[in-house]
């Protein structure tokens, strides 16, 4: 059973940068796709970012594309997002998550597991 552990949230002034990363664990992740999503109090989870298993396509969410980019270590089993130029309504709970899939797409029914969420909180 894999395990998905997100760290690197935090508190971040409006225009700071923050850095996320997910651990894998329980198996390699080098052949499936991964992907990132937030939820914010009262709201839906949503979209952020997604990397194919390789690593040659991502896809963002357009309220993020240009300011977060998602990346991957299949050697280390890691994801991580960058986030720069941070805004006050990108605070959320930010979830890693894992498809059985090589390439997925944008809806959270594409990924089957997911881990416990890191804060990321914007002060403006």
């Amino acid at each position: 059973q894999v395990r998905l552990v997100e760290s690197g949230g935090g508190l971040v002034q409006a225009g700071g940068s923050l850095r996320l990363s997910c651990a894998a664990s329980g198996r390699t992740i080098s052949s499936n796709a991964m992907a990132w999503f937030r939820q914010a109090p009262g709201k839906e989870r949503e979209f952020v970012g997604t990397i194919s298993w390789i690593g040659d396509r991502t896809d963002y969410a357009d309220s993020v594309k240009g300011r977060f980019t998602v990346s991957r270590d299949n050697a280390k089993n890691t994801m991580a997002l960058q986030m720069n130029n941070l805004k006050p309504e990108d605070m959320a709970l930010y979830y890693c998550a894992l498809s059985d899939r090589a390439v997925a797409g944008r809806r959270t029914w594409d990924y089957g597991y997911w881990g416990q969420g890191a804060q990321v909180t914007v002060s403006s």
